[in-house]
C-alpha cells in the first residue's frame, strides 16, 4: 500500500490542503500508484471529505501527539516549509516535497527549502505548481539527508534569519 502524507504542522495552510484534495490531484496520486493519502490539516478551515474505497483511502485529521507513525508509513511526504517538519521528514529518510506558502510574507521558509533543494535533499514548489511537479519528479534523484548534524542545521538557520556568528 503506497502512502502519501501531507502535513501543515501546527499552522493552517488551506491552499495546500485544498490543492492536494481536488479530484484532479487525487487522480494524480492514484495514477502514481498511491492507494492512501493522509492529510494533517492543523488549524485549517478546509476539511476535505474522507474517501474510503477499495482502491483509495483519504484520511484527514488535525493533530496527533506525534507524526512519527505517519512519517514512518509514508512513501512520500508533502509538507509546509516549517523547519521542524522538514528536518523530521529528512531524518527519517523520506522523499520530501516542500510547498511554499506564498501568503506568508518575509518568511524564511523559502530560503530553507531552496538550500535543501540545492543540496539535493528535497523538491519544492508552490501550490499551483504541485500537480505538475508530482507528475514529473523523479524521487530516485533525491540525496539522503545526513542526520545527526543539528549544529550544521542550526548554523544554516542562524544564517538565514540573520543571526550569523560575528566571531
Amino acid at each position: 500500500m503506497k502512502c502519501a502524507f501531507v502535513t501543515v504542522g501546527t499552522t493552517s495552510f488551506d491552499e495546500l490542503i485544498a490543492s492536494v484534495s481536488t479530484d484532479a490531484s487525487v487522480q494524480i496520486f492514484k495514477n502514481l500508484g498511491y492507494t492512501r493519502l493522509v492529510l494533517q490539516i492543523g488549524r485549517g478551515k478546509v476539511i476535505p471529505e474522507p474517501i474510503n474505497t477499495e482502491s483509495f483511502i483519504l484520511e484527514v485529521y488535525r493533530y496527533k501527539n506525534s507524526l512519527k507513525e505517519d512519517l514512518q508509513r509514508a512513501d512520500l511526504v508533502i509538507s509546509h516549509a516549517g523547519a521542524g517538519s522538514c528536518l523530521e521528514t529528512l531524518e527519517k529518510g523520506k522523499p520530501l516535497v516542500v510547498v511554499i506558502n506564498e501568503k506568508l510574507m518575509n518568511n524564511h521558509q523559502l530560503e530553507l527549502a531552496k538550500q535543501l533543494h540545492k543540496e539535493g535533499n528535497l523538491f519544492y514548489c508552490t501550490c499551483s505548481m504541485l500537480p505538475g511537479l508530482l507528475q514529473s519528479m523523479d524521487l530516485s534523484t533525491l540525496k539522503s539527508y545526513a542526520p545527526g548534524q543539528p549544529e550544521k542545521f542550526s548554523a544554516f538557520l542562524d544564517k538565514v534569519v540573520g543571526l550569523q556568528n560575528k566571531n
